[in-house]
C-alpha cells in the first residue's frame, strides 16, 4: 500500500512465519486458535479502542491477518511477527511478512476467513468488512490512517496490547518519540526554507493539515501547497505553474519508487529546470512506502527531513 500515494492518485485514503500455533478447535468460532488461552497467556481477555470502537481480544491471537502496510509494520517492530499468517498485497516491510494476494483496499471476507484469523487488522471499513468479520466472530481492529503523531503512537500501542505484547510496544513508541523530538529540537527552526512534496508526478501535494505535512511542521518549514486554490482535503492537485512561481527551496519526492522522479526528470517539465532547488541541488529523493505510512519507520522520515533542512540551512 503506498496508501498516501493511493490517496493522492486516486483520492482515497486509507493504507499492511506462523509460530507455536496448534490445531483449530472444530468448536471454536472461525479463526479461533487452540493454542491460545487466557491461561497460557496472562492479560486476555483485553478490550482495545479502536476506530471501530472497543474491540475485545478473548485470548492471545497465534493467526493474525493484517491488511494495513502501516499495521504489518508495527506488528513486526512490537515483536508480534511469529503470530502474523498473511498479510496484504501491499504490505511490503519487512520482508519475511507472509505477503499474500489479499487486498487492503478491497477487503474480501471469504479470502480473510480462509486464513483462519484470529485477529484482524484494518485501515479501512470498505464494503462493511468490520461487520462481515464480527458476524463470524473474528475481532477486528480498525485502525485508520494517522492525522497526527499521537495517533502513530496510540495505534502501536494498540496493536501490542491486542497482540500481547504491550511492553515491546511500549519500548517502540519510547524510542520513537525520544528520536523524533531529539532530530527536531536540533534543527534550526527559523530556517525561512519553503518545500513541495510531491505524492505523484500528476502532481499530488499535500498541506499542513495532513499527517505528512505536520511532520514538515515539525521543522518550521512553509509549505507551498498551503497556498493551493483548491486544498482538496489537504491532498491538493497542483500545476506545473504553480510550483514554479512558489519556486521552493527543497523538494521531497515520494513517487521515486512508483514513478521513477528524480532531479533529472524534474527538470525536464516545463519550467521546472530553473527552480531554485534543483539548482542548488536540494531535491530530496524519499522512500515512497516510508514516506506513506504513519508506522515505527516515520522516524526516518522525520531523520531525512532533518537533514534536509540541515544542509539547505548551512
Amino acid at each position: 500500500m503506498r496508501l498516501l500515494r493511493t490517496a493522492a492518485a486516486c483520492l482515497v485514503l486509507g493504507l499492511p512465519a506462523l509460530a507455536g500455533c496448534g490445531q483449530s478447535d472444530p468448536g471454536a468460532a472461525p479463526g479461533a486458535s487452540a493454542s491460545a488461552s487466557p491461561a497460557a497467556a496472562p492479560g486476555f481477555p483485553v478490550t482495545v479502542q479502536a476506530g471501530n470502537g472497543a474491540v475485545t481480544v478473548p485470548a492471545r491471537p497465534a493467526r493474525i491477518v493484517s491488511l494495513s502496510p502501516s499495521a504489518t509494520e508495527g506488528l513486526f517492530a512490537i515483536g508480534a511477527g511469529p503470530q502474523v499468517v498473511a498479510v496484504d498485497d501491499q504490505s511490503t516491510y519487512p520482508a519475511e511478512a507472509p505477503k499474500t494476494g489479499l487486498s487492503g483496499f478491497k477487503p474480501n471476507a471469504e479470502a480473510i476467513i480462509a486464513q483462519k484469523p484470529d485477529l484482524v487488522v484494518l485501515a479501512n471499513d470498505t464494503g462493511g468488512i468490520v461487520a462481515a468479520l464480527a458476524k463470524v466472530g473474528v475481532p477486528v481492529l480498525l485502525e485508520p490512517a494517522a492525522v497526527k503523531l499521537d495517533d502513530s503512537y496510540d495505534q502501536i500501542a494498540d496493536l501490542g496490547a491486542a497482540t500481547g505484547n504491550t511492553a515491546k510496544a511500549g519500548e517502540v513508541v519510547a524510542t520513537m518519540r525520544q528520536r523524533i523530538e531529539r532530530l527536531t529540537a536540533a534543527a534550526p527552526k527559523d530556517n525561512k526554507l519553503s518545500f513541495y512534496h510531491e505524492l505523484d508526478s500528476t502532481p499530488y501535494s499535500v498541506t499542513s493539515s495532513t499527517f505528512i505535512g505536520q511532520i514538515y511542521g515539525l521543522f518550521g518549514l512553509t509549505n507551498i501547497a498551503d497556498e493551493a486554490p483548491d486544498p482538496a482535503g489537504g491532498y491538493p492537485k497542483l500545476s506545473g505553474e504553480f510550483v514554479v512561481e512558489a519556486d521552493p527551496d527543497l523538494i521531497f519526492l515520494a513517487d521515486t519508487k512508483c514513478c521513477g522522479q528524480t532531479k533529472e526528470t524534474l527538470a525536464k517539465r516545463p519550467g521546472w529546470a530553473g527552480l531554485s532547488a534543483l539548482a542548488k541541488d536540494q531535491v530530496i529523493l524519499l522512500d515512497d512506502d516510508i514516506a506513506s505510512r504513519w508506522g515505527p519507520r516515520v522516524a526516518d522520515l522525520v531523520e531525512t527531513v532533518g537533514a534536509a533542512v540541515e544542509k539547505a540551512a548551512s
